[in-house]
């Protein structure tokens, strides 16, 4: 009767750990999403100014 017992018990575990790796990831691609939003504008603004400087300088005939 034990092995019986045991067995339900260690699937359970599996399940149980596959869960906890998925919900984890899921947290990781949403703080990972927030970042992106979060530091793109930055990002996208330093760009935007780079260029404006960089037309700016070249010398025109």
């Amino acid at each position: 009767m034990k092995k019986n017992q045991v067995k339900p018990s260690l699937r359970n575990q599996n399940g149980q750990g596959v869960l906890e790796y998925v919900i984890l990831a899921s947290l990781i691609g949403i703080f990972c999403l927030a970042a992106v939003k979060q530091f793109g504008s930055v990002v996208n603004t330093r760009i935007n100014h780079m260029r404006k400087t960089v037309v700016e300088h070249i010398p025109t005939n």
